[in-house]
């Protein structure tokens, strides 16, 4: 039996948000979409984790922008933290 405990300050609701990880000054964008979301973070897919910096600009059409942190990665999903 698997039990992992949830370290999260605030719930997540499941989402499917197009949206875009920007860092390099806004010379570099990646297309991902947010997966599930919360007041303090997220879970992004992307194509590829590889050449994601550890901390990033989120924009999203229709949402403020986000700074963020990762706290996670995997192999096409990455958790971000949102930074004040």
């Amino acid at each position: 039996m698997d039990i992992r405990l949830d370290k999260r300050l605030s719930p997540r609701r499941n989402t499917m948000i197009k949206a875009q990880i920007v860092f390099a000054g806004g010379n570099r964008r990646v297309d991902c979409i947010i997966r599930n979301l919360s007041d303090g973070g997220a879970k992004l897919e992307v194509a590829s984790v590889g050449g994601i910096p550890q901390t990033f600009d989120l924009i999203a059409p229709d949402h403020r922008p986000h700074s963020c942190r990762v706290a996670w990665r995997a192999l096409k999903e990455l958790g971000v933290q949102f930074l004040s």
